[in-house]
């Protein structure tokens, strides 16, 4: 290996992790709702996208969340508000059990898809696994 293949900081391409799962939730997200509503329709297309969206949200919510606890906890050297964090924590939980149930009252295959959508972060969690272990044994990050 050369020189010019090893990044001089390998922190930095470790920091950007976030945002490329972003991206690869968004392009999946578009790729797989295009699929569904060709293989299973529109109804399902329909959960599924509405499922994307809220885990695209979920997970921003989740990322801000944390930031701001660590923020307050390395700042402050206090503990965290804890009425705040578990109202933040329980709305993003209560926005995915609200859209299930609007769903689920307007059509049952409209819930497999949204269930099915929820997953979107796990599968570019993956894509972003299989990519760092691709640069990592490339390029010796």
């Amino acid at each position: 290996m050369s020189e010019e293949t090893i990044p001089e900081r390998p922190e930095s391409f470790y920091a950007g992790a976030y945002g490329r799962i972003l991206r690869v939730m968004q392009v999946l997200g578009v790729v797989l709702t295009l699929a569904a509503l060709i293989r299973f329709g529109s109804e399902i297309a329909a959960g599924f996208a509405i499922g994307c969206v809220l885990a695209v949200v979920n997970f921003s919510w989740l990322k801000r969340m944390v930031s701001a606890l660590a923020d307050r906890v390395t700042d402050t050297g206090g503990r965290p508000g804890g009425a705040a964090v578990v109202m933040r924590f329980l709305l993003r939980y209560l926005l995915v059990a609200a859209a299930a149930y609007v769903i689920f009252k307007i059509s049952l295959a409209s819930l497999y898809g949204l269930l099915a959508g929820l997953f979107l972060p796990v599968a570019a969690i993956m894509v972003e696994a299989v990519f760092e272990l691709y640069v990592a044994l490339r390029r010796g990050v």
